[in-house]
């Protein structure tokens, strides 16, 4: 649980005068915005009604460099939040020098190719693709190698303007290994994901932008609060849908169109099998706000 003191809340607006008993109070009375603690990243419930799921990885010495535990951590991370109720989508943030530079070397550069298999490297980054609520990325700074992959895992990517992308593991005698061949393929071409790839040159935030692989670009001490707002904005709706909408979107990604549309078509036929299709459709006919259920 987090203390007190991590809660923002203005406490004069809610007629506190001694800060020690706000606090206490204040405790007490915001204890669902509670997340779970870790080593290596941070996590807090965001928004008006704490129902964002914001995770800071949090190794700064090392530029947020994705050792095991931290990558591990992550997932557990967004497990919790998956299977909260309470919150309808996800943050996924680093500082502002770094999102994350990549994974960490040193712990990597004795592996081999058997310890690898036995070990199933990068299996926490599949669990993470596994989460049914949409996850934004709030790169800042670098999101390199690693970095880069695991934003690209993420539903949307959101970058501050002086935020870096790059898959430089060409420079170190590798390739992307959590999807960095594929990803950029699939969301800007064959052209740039050889260009990236191969010649392991980083993009800024505006090129990113250009080529479709990043959403929006803000200023970077506003990238983590606008993230925020599109997640509040998308916990609005009916968690239910979201979760279909999601698994649509991403069929469109990994499949041909042709499977795309057919899918589509089934999931959009079976929402009207939901009582959060009825409840929304009505609130639009009846001229008020819905109310979803999550059913």
């Amino acid at each position: 649980m987090f203390p007190a003191s991590k809660i923002v809340v203005n406490c004069s607006k809610l007629g506190f005068t001694n800060k020690l008993f706000a606090q206490t109070i204040l405790s007490s009375r915001f204890s669902s915005c509670a997340a779970p603690s870790f080593e290596f990243i941070l996590t807090e419930k965001k928004g008006e009604k704490c129902n964002v799921g914001l995770i800071t990885l949090n190794r700064p010495k090392a530029l947020n460099a994705l050792c095991d535990k931290l990558v591990s951590e992550l997932s557990q991370a967004v497990e919790h939040f998956d299977n909260d109720d309470s919150v309808g989508a996800l943050v996924i943030t680093g500082s502002e020098k770094a999102f994350a530079a990549g994974a960490d070397i040193k712990e990597m550069q004795s592996q081999t190719f058997s310890s690898n298999v036995k070990k199933g490297l990068l299996k926490d980054f599949e669990k993470i693709r596994g989460c049914r609520k949409p996850i934004i990325a709030a790169v800042n700074g670098f999101a390199l190698g690693g970095g880069n992959e695991l934003a690209m895992l993420c539903d949307i990517i959101y970058a501050g303007d002086k935020a870096k992308f790059g898959q430089p593991e060409i420079n170190i005698g590798t390739i992307p290994g959590a999807g960095g061949t594929q990803r950029i393929a699939k969301s800007c071409g064959k052209s740039k994901a050889m260009e990236m790839c191969l010649t392991g040159s980083p993009i800024n935030a505006q090129e990113a932008e250009s080529m479709g692989l990043v959403s929006k670009v803000f200023p970077a001490d506003k990238l983590v609060d606008e993230a925020i707002k599109t997640a509040e904005k998308i916990s609005s709706h009916s968690p239910l849908i979201v979760a279909l909408c999601k698994e649509s979107v991403n069929t469109a990604f990994e499949t041909t169109l042709t499977e795309g549309l057919r899918y589509e078509k089934k999931i959009f036929y079976a929402t009207f099998a939901t009582e959060d299709q009825k409840e929304g459709m009505g609130a639009f006919v009846e001229k008020r706000k819905p109310n979803f259920k999550n059913n």
